[in-house]
């Protein structure tokens, strides 16, 4: 049972932090050609659902969203949340 359930985990945590990414890069070229933006409601809520480390690598890789604080401080304090809460559930369930 659990052998089966961590390849599941696995791939709901891509899946959440590829769309974290996406999203990121999506407003990025949208705040360049001038279209509509995605809210950044909505770039917090992706990043703060397991999202972390795909709206990091956003902002990095994108050169998006950098010049704001509350991105610079919270996307990462979601990451170091998230790796904490992974790491216990892991060894919690796992172990």
């Amino acid at each position: 049972m659990k052998d089966a359930i961590l390849p599941i985990i696995l791939a709901v945590l891509a899946v959440l932090n590829l769309i974290s990414f996406c999203l990121m890069a999506y407003d990025k070229r949208c705040a360049k050609s001038g279209k509509r933006r995605v809210p950044e409601k909505t770039l917090f809520l992706a990043a703060a659902c397991f999202g972390g480390l795909g709206g990091v690598l956003g902002m990095t890789l994108c050169r998006h969203k950098t010049k704001h604080w509350y991105f610079q401080v919270f996307f990462p304090l979601f990451l170091i949340i998230q790796i904490a809460l992974l790491t216990v559930g892991y060894l919690h369930f796992f172990k």
